[in-house]
């Protein structure tokens, strides 16, 4: 038996409205580049939107002017989606608040994650949406994944509850010393003064 080895998430589809509903706020609101859009080519009534989250990949969005919102929040039964979450700067979650607030849209306000810093929101549809900031750079090389695996290994060896800055920090320095070729016959710390 071999897996079917994936190597990223290729898009996401969600269930939408309106066709203006989607524009304004997976563009207007969330700055997604509205890049494509043709119908639904398993149902020819609806129509089928696409928005670049800022990587490339594509979020895309079924429309229909018959559709309009059916729940408060969407259902968080087992299988359904809990939530999106979108990477944004610290320049941008920093502003968040006031930009959130100046559309009157209710949210969680910033929450501490630990490694990252999140607030809360609902889209129009009721589906609840996460902005998301890392409190760290994965070294040349590396990539967010490889510092978690290495601070949640940190983490677990310390017996600390959660990832802190300090297991991030570590792990960096530890991702580095491994991967990072040096002429130093000691590369421990060290105190010149």
């Amino acid at each position: 038996m071999r897996k079917l080895q994936s190597q990223g998430l290729h898009h996401v589809t969600l269930t939408g409205a309106g066709r203006q509903t989607s524009i304004d706020f997976w563009e207007g609101v969330l700055g997604m580049p509205f890049v494509f859009e043709q119908p639904n080519l398993d149902n020819p009534d609806e129509g089928h939107l696409y928005f670049d989250p800022g990587d490339g990949r594509l979020i895309t969005i079924f429309t229909d002017e018959t559709r309009s919102r059916v729940h408060r929040s969407t259902p968080a039964d087992p299988g359904c989606v809990h939530h999106l979450a979108f990477a944004v700067s610290h320049a941008t979650f920093s502003q968040t608040v006031e930009r959130l607030d100046e559309r009157g849209i209710p949210h969680s306000g910033p929450k501490d994650r630990g490694f990252m810093d999140s607030i809360y929101f609902r889209d129009p549809l009721g589906l609840l949406i996460e902005l998301a900031c890392y409190r760290f750079e994965p070294p040349t090389g590396c990539t967010h994944a490889d510092v978690m695996i290495e601070a949640h290994r940190l983490r677990t060896e310390r017996g600390d509850h959660n990832i802190a800055e300090i297991h991030l920090a570590d792990a960096i320095e530890s991702l580095i010393s491994h991967r990072a070729s040096s002429l130093s016959r000691d590369r421990g710390p060290a105190d010149p003064y």
